[in-house]
């Protein structure tokens, strides 16, 4: 995707788990609390290795579809207690956002979670995005991304990339979560940078390549 000449300050959308934090650590001890206090077996370090997708399409593989519902309100309830301080930013995240804030632009989060444990994550590890948009998943991201008019979109999921392709925003991708570059590729990722350290000085060129025309 060619960029194209900016009017006006770009919009940039981030994905939060595994692309801005690695929130591994935190989910996992999320998901050993919620099988200790159900007494139902959840492998927290494979369901680990699968973030991304909404949290009721792993909780499916463990508890009975008349369950989901209910089991996805506790995990929520437990996680701050659990999840939030053993989260850790990925390198380069703070950089990057800053990154698009330093050139006039707007950085926003849009995140397949749970909207009011996303803004704990940020506010704890000091990221300080524009806006929070939570509980969207792959296509349905587009929603934010058109709402706020974002032209970029970065992400480590072939889900993400589905949501900027779907808002015709510029696909931005990272091998740093469960999808490898060639994943992301085959998905249709226009840019893929091995992770997020590589961003300001992407940016800086992709601004000022569009900038001239």
């Amino acid at each position: 995707m060619a960029p194209e000449p900016l009017t006006r300050p770009l919009t940039v959308g981030f994905d939060l788990d595994m692309t801005l934090i690695d929130s591994r650590p935190g989910i996992r001890a999320a998901y050993r609390a919620l099988s200790a206090e159900t007494g139902v077996w959840i492998d927290a370090d494979l369901a680990v290795t699968r973030l991304g997708p909404p949290l009721e399409q792993e909780l499916a593989h463990w508890f009975p579809d008349e369950r989901i519902l209910e089991m996805g309100d506790r995990y929520r309830e437990l996680y701050p207690a659990y999840a939030i301080a053993p989260t850790h930013a990925m390198p380069g995240a703070r950089e990057a956002v800053a990154a698009v804030q330093a050139l006039g632009g707007r950085a926003i989060v849009v995140t397949a979670k749970h909207e009011p444990n996303a803004k704990m994550h940020l506010a704890h590890l000091g990221i300080e995005p524009d806006e929070v948009i939570g509980w969207l998943w792959a296509e349905a991201k587009a929603e934010a991304l058109r709402e706020y008019d974002a032209g970029v979109y970065v992400g480590d999921h072939v889900g993400d990339v589905r949501g900027a392709r779907t808002a015709g925003a510029l696909s931005v991708a990272v091998p740093t979560g469960p999808c490898d570059e060639r994943e992301l590729r085959e998905a249709g990722a226009d840019v893929v940078l091995p992770d997020l350290a590589a961003f300001p000085a992407w940016f800086a060129g992709y601004t000022g390549t569009a900038a001239a025309g």
